[in-house]
């Protein structure tokens, strides 16, 4: 083995790649991206009765679509009783990161770092509890598409949105990772 100098042996490190953190609730569903040479197109989800294929227990109340500005960062938001599943269109690259916020959670604490989009079709359930919030990578607008299982309402008497601030477990967490 190859010795290095000692201020390289100081810094050096091995990249881990292992599975990562989860936490308990959220799932990744991949979805399938249908291309040809006039373009391609991505099935989000079939739905009977309000409920979507494949997200067991999930029933869809509401279809939204967030716009976010190069750089943007949106955090964080917690709900106390809806259900988020999150879509960012392949050509869009967005950071999320989810901190599991729920009292007793087998999970409590665990924060979890995902990018979505970035060439990839995928859901990602956000179950209630956990804190969730997002950045734009890329240098152009990107697009969330998500589905919720309850009515926005904006009356802050009947809103399941709550927020925490922005750097709630510190500022670094919306930072490249870099080697």
């Amino acid at each position: 083995m190859k010795k290095l100098t000692e201020q390289a042996e100081e810094h050096y490190r091995v990249e881990e790649y292992g599975a990562s953190a989860a936490i308990d609730g959220v799932e990744l569903a991949e979805l399938r991206r249908f291309n040809d040479d006039t373009g391609s197109f991505t099935e989000l989800g079939r739905i009977s009765d309000g409920v979507i294929e494949g997200l067991d227990g999930f029933r869809l109340a509401q279809i939204n679509d967030s716009l976010l500005a190069p750089g943007t960062i949106k955090a964080f938001h917690v709900h106390r009783r809806q259900t988020d599943v999150w879509y960012v269109p392949p050509q869009d690259r967005v950071l999320l990161v989810l901190v599991d916020v729920r009292d007793g959670s087998p999970t409590q604490n665990e924060l979890v770092r995902r990018v979505l989009g970035d060439g990839r079709s995928r859901l990602v359930r956000v179950p209630p509890g956990v804190a969730h919030g997002c950045r734009n990578l890329g240098s152009s607008p990107a697009r969330i598409i998500y589905f919720t299982d309850l009515h926005f309402s904006s009356d802050p008497k009947d809103t399941d949105e709550g927020r925490l601030p922005w750097d709630f477990v510190g500022p670094e967490i919306w930072e490249l990772t870099r080697d």
